[in-house]
C-alpha cells in the first residue's frame, strides 16, 4: 500500500469513528457505583493482606516472601490504573466519590492523584501531538537528536532501556513525588521569609500569588501534594515501627519500583511502537491518534484484570469518560471502527520499546537503527564537511 493509499484509508477510518463516536460514547460512557466499589474492595484489601503476608513471611522463607511481593506488585498496578480512572471522574458516578477513592489509590501508590490527573489531562488533550507531549520517556525529535554528540546519543538510548525500568519505577513512584514535595516547600518557606524581610507589611496572599514553583501549577496541587505526603510518611513511620525498617521498606520498595517499572513501560509502548502515528501542531487530528498514535496491547486476562482492561487503551483514547468495566465490551460491539489499531503482545514490548526518536519530517515514531539508516549518513558527511 502506497502512502497515498494509506493516507486515503486513516481518512475513511476517521471520518467514520468521528461518525459513530457519540454513540459509542451514550452507550458506554455510563457509571456504576456497585461496580466501582466492588473493584475498589477487591483492589484495596488484598493489597494491605499481601504487604502484611509479604513482610512476614520474611521470617519463614525468602522465596515464599518474594512470591508474595510478586503479586503485590500486580496490585499495585492495579492501584494505580483505578487511580488513574478516579482522575478521569470516570470510576464512580459522582466526582466526591472519586475524589475520596482517588486520594486513598494515591497513597497506596505514592502518588498524589489530583496533581498527577492535571499532568494526564494535558496528555489526553494533545495525544499524537509530539510537539506538545512527548510522553515518559522524554523523546527528542530527529532534528534534536542530531545535534547530540557521539556521546550524547548513546547516553540518550541508554537512559532509554528497558533494563532501567525498575530505576525509573523508584523515581515515579518513590522518590519523586516526596523530592518535589519537599524541595518545593522549602523554596516557598524561602522565598516567604525574605519578603516578610523585605516588606513586614507584605499580605501572605500576595507572597502566595507572586511565588512561581515548577513542581506545582496552583495552591490546589499543592494542598493536595501535601495532604499525600503526611499521610504516606505518617503511614510509613507507623509501618516501620511496626514491622521493622528493614523488612517494612524492603518489600516496600521492591513492590513499589517494579510496579512503577511495568506502568511506565505499558504505558510507553502504548503510544511508542513502529510507525505510531506522531504529529505536530498543524496536522493532528484527534481521531487518527486515537486510532494510529495508540496500541492495543495483548495480555492474559489475568494481566488484563490486574491492570483494569487499560490495554484497549484506543478505546479509552477515544474517550476518557468510559471506565474501565466498559472497555471490553465497547470494544467488542464496535470492533470494526479499530481494525487499524496497532495490536502489541507481551512478547513484541521489548521490539516496541525500541522506538524512542520522533522523525518530526514524517510524522512517526522511529528507532535508533532507522535514524541511522535514514539520517546517519548525512551526519557523516555533515563531519567531512566540518
Amino acid at each position: 500500500m502506497n502512502a497515498t493509499t494509506q493516507q486515503e484509508a486513516a481518512s475513511i477510518a476517521t471520518s467514520t469513528l468521528k461518525k459513530q463516536k457519540n454513540s459509542l460514547i451514550a452507550e458506554y460512557a455510563v457509571r456504576n457505583n456497585v461496580k466501582a466499589f466492588i473493584q475498589t474492595l477487591t483492589t484495596i484489601v488484598p493489597y494491605f493482606i499481601l504487604f502484611y503476608a509479604a513482610i512476614e513471611s520474611l521470617k519463614i522463607s525468602y522465596w515464599l516472601s518474594a512470591g508474595l511481593t510478586l503479586i503485590l506488585t500486580l496490585f499495585i498496578i492495579r492501584v494505580f490504573v483505578m487511580l488513574h480512572d478516579c482522575g478521569h471522574n470516570c470510576l464512580y458516578i459522582n466526582p466526591r466519590e472519586n475524589k475520596i477513592a482517588g486520594f486513598i489509590f494515591g497513597v497506596l501508590c505514592g502518588v498524589p492523584q489530583y496533581v498527577w490527573s492535571k499532568h494526564h489531562d494535558y496528555h489526553h488533550a494533545t495525544n499524537g501531538n509530539w510537539n506538545k507531549y512527548r510522553g515518559p520517556l522524554a523523546v527528542l525529535s530527529v532534528d534534536q537528536y542530531a545535534e547530540l554528540d557521539e556521546k550524547g546519543k548513546k547516553s540518550y538510548a541508554n537512559n532509554r532501556n528497558l533494563r532501567l525500568a525498575p530505576m525509573a519505577g523508584f523515581l515515579y513512584f518513590i522518590f519523586n513525588p516526596r523530592f518535589t514535595w519537599m524541595k518545593g516547600s522549602i523554596q516557598f518557606a524561602l522565598f516567604f521569609v525574605q519578603q516578610k524581610l523585605a516588606n513586614k507589611g507584605k499580605p501572605a496572599s500576595e507572597i502566595n500569588a507572586e511565588f512561581e514553583t515548577n513542581y506545582w501549577s496552583t495552591w490546589q496541587e499543592y494542598r493536595h501534594m501535601a495532604a499525600n505526603n503526611v499521610v504516606l510518611l505518617s503511614a510509613w513511620v507507623l509501618a516501620a515501627s511496626y514491622f521493622g525498617a528493614i523488612e517494612f521498606f524492603t518489600i516496600y520498595v521492591i513492590a513499589l519500583s517494579f510496579a512503577g517499572a511495568i506502568g511506565i513501560v505499558l504505558f510507553t509502548v502504548q503510544h511508542n511502537f513502529e510507525d505510531s502515528y506522531a504529529t505536530g501542531d498543524e496536522d493532528w487530528n484527534y481521531f487518527t491518534a486515537a486510532l494510529d498514535g495508540t496500541s492495543f496491547l495483548q495480555l492474559p486476562k489475568f494481566l488484563n484484570w490486574f491492570t483494569a482492561d487499560i490495554a484497549y487503551h484506543h478505546i479509552h483514547h477515544l474517550s476518557a469518560r468510559i471506565p474501565n468495566y466498559n472497555l471490553v465490551p465497547c470494544h467488542e460491539k464496535y470492533q470494526h471502527l479499530f481494525d487499524r489499531v496497532k495490536r502489541i503482545s507481551l512478547t513484541e514490548i521489548p521490539h516496541a520499546f525500541k522506538f524512542i526518536i520522533w522523525d518530526n519530517h514524517t510524522n512517526k515514531i522511529i528507532s535508533v537503527e532507522q535514524y541511522e539508516a535514514a539520517y546517519g549518513n548525512a551526519d557523516l558527511k555533515e563531519e567531512a564537511t566540518a
